[in-house]
């Protein structure tokens, strides 16, 4: 059976393998197996409604497809390849690696089989934007780039429209890191803070991150930010160039980006270079500051020209359900925030306004820290509405600290209940705290229904996206 990956490039023509989900990722999986000449049989636990609801079909030639029960055994395949939302410590893929059989994902053969060069970015927060933005960048200098990655993308699907001059820009979950055995040739971690610890312990999920650092090669670069102490603790896992992002304080003697004087700087071989004023950048918040410093720093690293970077930087409007206004009903801001799926997450959304909040919190929670929460929702908030699965939680640890409260279930009443309670020149910020999968497939599809929902008020009116 190591025959299937010998030499680290996959021989699977006439093997037998076994994919678990039919997500974006595994049908990414089983297609490019099927052209490559293997026989597949698809695995989800998800019921053939919710499969439905979420658009996941098997691809023409899977041989056989098992939904609404548990993971089908590895027992008898050659090889079983997984979505990143399958953990490496699931009993199925225990099984798989007890009996020898290999197991692979998406990024893991991605990155083997990927001719060009390859942008690889993750971090607790800010990895969507920062991608995002690195590739507003790449667009800017005029290079043949391709951007995806953990925002949704068929990534097998387009190999064969990568050359050895192209660059690949891609955002990695922690979930993503599980599998891989070759970092991207730029690693850039944004941040490493409590998250996701319902499914990792903290040493796991630290560990997962530092494993785009410990793939790389000595020809490699990192770019890591000095402002993170976790991340800081991370610098002697660096097996090629460290290049630092940094908003407190100057890189030192190591290149990268950094902010002082109200103005982002570029230090390389020893020479200092401003960028371009704060004041330029579009986005609000200060955490999104951030996200522009460590671009800069990923697409100095990779070459790009410096007044291409600053245009990126300066033209760059965000990402949809980041901070993302929605419109405006009778003087009240709409925000679409959905990609907050901790309470770190909101911590910085909150963070982004001046301005009174309603705050919409609720979704599917993942047992971290609400006292941060919970303080700034005393100083920010005008109201809290909680929803969702974790409405009685989030309604009794965090609302309470709010002059005014509610608890809803579905997302609907909470907007309609919103409305209620914003006053002229309020902010309503959908920044849940918490993931979707209580009733939405993702936070884009649960964004997607804020948008929705808000443009169905009496009086909604389009607005610009507002400076920082």
């Amino acid at each position: 059976m190591s025959a299937v990956l010998r030499g680290g490039i996959p021989d699977v023509r006439g093997k037998r393998a076994l994919v678990y989900s039919l997500g974006i990722e595994g049908r990414d999986l089983a297609a490019w197996l099927l052209r490559n000449g293997a026989s597949v049989t698809m695995s989800d636990t998800r019921s053939e409604e919710a499969l439905r609801a979420a658009g996941a079909t098997a691809p023409e030639g899977v041989e056989r497809v098992v939904t609404g029960q548990p993971f089908l055994p590895p027992d008898g395949f050659d090889l079983l390849a997984v979505s990143q939302s399958v953990l490496r410590h699931d009993p199925m893929v225990v099984r798989a690696r007890e009996l020898g059989v290999p197991v692979v994902s998406q990024m893991e053969l991605f990155l083997r089989l990927c001719p060009g060069r390859v942008i690889g970015i993750t971090g607790s927060s800010g990895k969507s934007t920062t991608t995002a933005l690195v590739g507003a960048m790449a667009r800017a200098a005029g290079i043949e780039h391709i951007v995806g990655g953990n925002i949704g993308e068929a990534l097998l699907g387009r190999l064969d429209e990568i050359r050895d001059t192209t660059t690949v820009i891609l955002e990695i979950s922690h979930t993503q890191l599980q599998y891989i055995d070759r970092g991207p040739d730029i690693a850039a971690i944004t941040n490493i803070t409590p998250n996701h610890l319902d499914q990792f312990s903290w040493d796991e999920y630290v560990g997962l991150k530092r494993r785009i650092l410990e793939t790389q090669c000595t020809e490699s670069v990192a770019v890591l930010n000095a402002d993170d102490e976790t991340s800081r603790g991370l610098f002697e896992d660096v097996r090629g160039e460290l290049h630092l992002a940094c908003r407190r304080e100057s890189p030192g003697t190591h290149d990268g980006a950094h902010l002082g004087d109200s103005a982002i700087y570029l230090r390389k071989w020893g020479t200092v270079a401003r960028l371009l004023d704060s004041s330029e950048i579009q986005l609000r918040g200060e955490h999104n500051l951030a996200n522009v410093v460590m671009a800069c720093a990923i697409a100095d690293a990779a070459g790009f020209d410096r007044t291409a970077i600053a245009e990126g930087a300066r033209t760059f409007r965000g990402v949809a359900h980041r901070l993302e206004v929605v419109g405006q009903v009778d003087g009240v801001t709409y925000v679409n925030d959905s990609i907050a799926t901790s309470p770190e997450r909101t911590i910085a959304g909150l963070r982004a306004f001046e301005e009174p909040v309603v705050l919409l919190l609720g979704g599917r929670e993942k047992h971290l820290p609400l006292e941060g929460l919970r303080e700034l929702v005393r100083r920010r908030c005008r109201a809290v509405v909680c929803f969702g699965e974790a409405r009685d939680l989030f309604f009794e640890q965090v609302a309470a600290a709010a002059p005014q409260q509610a608890r809803v279930e579905t997302l609907e009443e909470a907007v309609t209940a919103a409305k209620g309670f914003a006053q002229a020149g309020d902010v309503v910020l959908l920044s849940p705290g918490a993931t979707s999968f209580d009733a939405y497939p993702n936070f884009e599809a649960r964004g997607e229904e804020f948008r929705t929902l808000v443009r169905r008020l009496p009086g909604f009116e389009e607005v610009p996206a507002w400076p920082r």
